[in-house]
């Protein structure tokens, strides 16, 4: 009954949203969810939506929050580019901006704050500088006054604040052991420590900042993979077994960790490490079933994962992998090439007909058999059509030939009373003309 009550009162600080909300959605922020009535995860989306929106209410955020049903009010959802189910959206003045992470109120709400307030937020003290620096993981820092460093900073902010928090401070501000080689610059705090973006050595800054967005070592999970494959790296990982506290799972996970602190400066710009607890998703991904503990390298833009060609035993294997993958000496696995493809589909097939047994083994004999059963019969009936139809056809066929004949010269009794009708006709013709001759005579 509680939790009933919960639930009903939370649906009453999200709005149903119609057709009016196009015209009327610039005066405020909104947060809105596009659902389908029919979607299975819009079923579960919506308690936690319910969430959003008491939190959101509570603690006076100046965001609206509201749902839109995307099957009725197409065109407006069409408008706003949704073509999956749900699809959550922070609509800001002209701009729209989609949230991709896990669907948790924490991560929503965290979403939801970080767009809807300033594109950079000032940090005017050393006091303001260590608050922010203990929130969060990954800080990125403008420091210096009006440049085109700073315009650009500017606009990759507004591209990539659904990511990550930006920041700007002078020089003042920062803590003593920073050192910065020039002003203008922009600088990320994480790992214990700092980096200083350089324009010549790290590219574009759009790019530099998508890749240090993330710590150097990560707990991956599948949200998290995704997200790495915009980075453009490889991605370094240990799976394990978390519950596991043998020798070996700690062992391959405590490798990784110190390649990733110990050697960053080698490979931060073309790698990424983590582990992974379980191998359920890296079997799926990668259409194998990996024993664990093992160490895997893969590579999200092509779909291609590298495994060590040895056992690895202490960080120095493991950089002598990670070389030979850079230098193109380690076989690559995977891809995304036609047969992988191919194997892709069955792969997917029979692991969804496998999952549907196992967990309704009479659900699956219904919806599989019954189908099968259905497509047999039609084979069934239409050989078996097929079959008579010829034997009737040909019997059809000989009897139109057999009347055909009957009809054009006529059955053996026929001929033979018509031969005995005809002598039957000249035998009279005589005996009348032996008459008249015998009259003549006479």
């Amino acid at each position: 009954a509680v939790v009933v009550h919960v639930v009903a009162s939370g649906a009453g600080f999200v709005e149903d949203l119609d057709e009016s909300f196009k015209e009327n959605r610039k005066d405020d922020i909104w947060l809105v969810d596009f659902y389908a009535p029919w979607c299975g995860h819009c079923k579960k989306l919506e308690p936690v939506w319910n969430e959003v929106g008491i939190e959101m209410k509570n603690m006076g955020s100046p965001v609206k929050v509201g749902k839109m049903d995307a099957t009725s009010f197409s065109s407006i959802a069409s408008e706003f580019g949704v073509r999956g189910y749900p699809t959550i959206k922070l609509l800001k003045g002209d701009l729209a901006y989609n949230y991709r992470g896990p669907r948790t109120k924490d991560d929503i709400i965290e979403f939801a704050n970080r767009v809807a307030g300033p594109l950079i937020r000032p940090l005017p003290s050393q006091h303001m500088f260590e608050h922010v620096q203990k929130r969060h993981r990954v800080l990125f820092v403008y420091v210096g006054g009006e440049s085109p460093l700073k315009e650009k900073y500017i606009e990759v902010a507004s591209e990539l604040i659904v990511y990550t928090y930006f920041f700007s401070a002078s020089e003042d501000v920062l803590p003593e052991y920073v050192t910065l080689p020039e002003l203008p610059a922009v600088v990320v705090f994480k790992d214990g420590t700092y980096f200083v973006y350089d324009e010549y050595e790290d590219g574009d800054l759009s790019s530099w900042i998508n890749r240090e967005r993330f710590q150097g070592y990560l707990n991956v999970d599948g949200f998290t993979l995704y997200e790495l494959g915009d980075t453009g790296k490889l991605v370094a990982i240990a799976v394990i077994d978390d519950k596991n506290s043998s020798v070996e799972h700690t062992r391959l996970k405590s490798i990784i960790q110190e390649v990733a602190r110990d050697y960053r400066d080698h490979f931060h710009r073309d790698f990424q490490f983590g582990h992974m607890d379980g191998n359920d998703y890296i079997n799926s991904l990668l259409m194998d079933d990996l024993t664990i503990p093992t160490i895997v390298v893969l590579n999200t833009s092509n779909q291609q994962y590298f495994l060590p060609d040895r056992h690895i035993k202490n960080t120095e294997d493991m950089v002598q992998f990670i070389n030979n993958i850079l230098d193109g000496t380690a076989e690559a696995q995977g891809g995304d090439g036609l047969l992988q493809r191919i194997k892709r589909i069955i792969y997917d097939a029979k692991s969804t007909v496998v999952s549907v047994f196992k967990s309704s083994p009479l659900l699956g004999c219904f919806l599989f058999g019954l189908p099968l059963g259905v497509i047999s019969i039609m084979c069934y009936g239409i050989c078996t059509a097929d079959t008579d139809g010829g034997v009737e056809e040909h019997e059809a066929v000989k009897k139109e030939n057999g009347d055909r004949e009957l009809t054009d010269e006529g059955s053996e009794e026929e001929q033979e009373e018509e031969k005995n009708g005809k002598y039957t006709e000249l035998s009279d013709g005589e005996l009348k003309q032996k008459d008249i001759m015998e009259k003549k005579k006479d």
